[in-house]
């Protein structure tokens, strides 16, 4: 099991200096009307979902520069490092991009609850009714 790490600190950069996301990568993104492309979380090794986040370039960047997960806040405006407070970190393990540039991938080591109402994944016990038994098309 992971211990939890204290917090790494942002890579500290000189007053007047400006880091941006790779412009390769950046050309890549297909960012919504706020800027944002959706980032879903999944742990490395068993492929489990954890939550759904959302990121803006400096959010990506801050992610794959300091090997800790960094969301844009859409409700709060501000950028958010998961764990900062909960000590519930999410360490980075790889990240790709969907085929239309809209979506992350985002594998990571999870240490503690993914979801800030304390359950494992954001999803755990909020299933809703779907069918489920229909016959597998051409079989």
């Amino acid at each position: 099991m992971p211990r939890n790490p204290a917090p790494a600190a942002e890579p500290s950069v000189p007053p007047g200096a400006h880091t941006a996301l790779d412009p390769r990568i950046a050309q890549l993104l297909t960012k919504d009307a706020s800027g944002l492309v959706a980032a879903i979380v999944q742990q490395h090794d068993t492929g489990e979902v954890l939550m759904l986040g959302w990121m803006d370039e400096e959010a990506l960047r801050r992610t794959l520069t300091t090997g800790r997960v960094t969301f844009w806040s859409r409700s709060r405006r501000e950028y958010w490092r998961k764990g900062d407070t909960s000590g519930h970190i999410q360490l980075v393990r790889g990240v790709a991009l969907d085929c239309d540039g809209d979506a992350l991938l985002v594998r990571v080591d999870q240490v503690g609850a993914a979801c800030h109402t304390g359950t494992r994944t954001c999803f755990d016990g909020r299933g809703i009714p779907a069918v489920t038994d229909l016959a597998t098309p051409g079989g």
